[in-house]
């Protein structure tokens, strides 16, 4: 299974929700376009937060030096992002892969992050309450949609908010994989912990 995990937003969570589908699934992960923050990647991130020791992390097709949107990043850099340059790794593993930013975020003047994912991708969207999501979430999805995909679940980020995670269910359809609380930290033991509650509904993606 490869499961493709976006966003309503940036800075919603999907490094802390990928790496719990890798520890649930032992799966590999792979981030295509990392933008910024090198020393310590999302890449990074994801090694350190879990303890599954099949789970391989593949090398990102493209890294800017930038902390920007990538096509802004890519052309401080000197380069522009190639869509042929990135190419899905080889394996016989479940593959997480890690989107950057919402799903419009570009890559270069005409490719945008959506036009990363494959027809045989599952599609997690990481939904997180603030003013607005409950628009960016729905906006999102039906981008997805527009697009002839379907978003196999919804992971919600950070504190409840029962009336609008119900809205959003209700209006989209869109199983809940499960919901990742505000937590003190995340370190491998609540990653682990994560995983074993949602290890069950990703499995019936």
């Amino acid at each position: 299974m490869k499961i493709f995990i976006t966003g309503i937003s940036t800075d919603v969570g999907k490094t802390i929700t990928s790496a719990i589908v890798v520890q649930a699934l032992e799966a590999d992960y792979w981030k295509p376009v990392q933008a910024g923050d090198l020393e310590n990647s999302d890449s990074h991130k994801i090694k350190s937060k879990i303890s599954s020791l099949k789970s391989k992390i593949f090398g990102n097709a493209y890294k800017l030096n930038t902390p920007a949107s990538p096509h802004l990043a890519a052309a401080i850099d000197g380069i522009v992002i190639d869509l042929q340059q990135i190419k899905e790794p080889e394996t016989t593993n479940h593959l997480v892969i890690e989107g950057a930013g919402g799903i419009f975020v570009p890559l270069n003047d005409k490719d945008l992050i959506i036009d990363l994912i494959q027809p045989d991708y599952k599609i997690i969207v990481v939904s997180r309450h603030y003013l607005g999501s409950i628009n960016h979430t729905l906006l999102t999805i039906e981008a997805i949609r527009n697009r002839g995909f379907e978003v196999a679940g919804i992971i919600f980020s950070g504190s409840e908010n029962k009336p609008t995670e119900s809205l959003i269910r209700n209006k989209t359809g869109i199983p809940c994989v499960g919901r990742i609380d505000e937590e003190p930290y995340f370190d491998q033991n609540v990653i682990r912990e994560y995983a074993d509650l949602f290890r069950e509904n990703l499995l019936n993606l």
